[in-house]
């Protein structure tokens, strides 16, 4: 299978299975979470691969019963756009996973360039 064969449902596996593969000490602590699928971000650009849409576990103040879940977001066309094949697919889906995880648990851009994850 290459990128181009990777349709919806197919990428929305891809990133279950790369989600599985992820640390018990990285997803464990993700509360009030889910993880969503979509072709491209809202503006229809190819630029952004994922996004956290929520509040991150340091700014979170009295969060709790009835809270609407955060969402981490990837994007499928940008992701097949900068992957050549579907090792690199995979790759990405999990780079572009633990960062927005990071973003959940309130790590910035600055920091995951530091840590080599931006």
């Amino acid at each position: 299978m290459s990128p181009e064969d990777v349709d919806a449902d197919a990428f929305e596996q891809l990133v279950i299975d790369e989600l599985d593969l992820l640390p018990d000490e990285m997803v464990d602590g993700l509360d009030n979470v889910v993880f969503v699928t979509e072709d491209r971000p809202e503006d229809g650009s190819l630029d952004l691969l994922g996004l956290y849409d929520g509040v991150a576990l340091t700014e979170r103040g009295t969060y709790g019963f009835g809270e609407l879940p955060d969402r981490i977001i990837l994007y499928r066309e940008p992701l097949l756009d900068v992957s050549a094949d579907l090792d690199e697919l995979k790759d990405q889906i999990h780079v572009t996973l633990v960062h927005e995880i990071a973003h959940f648990y309130g790590i910035d851009d600055a920091q995951l360039h530091e840590l080599g994850w931006a």
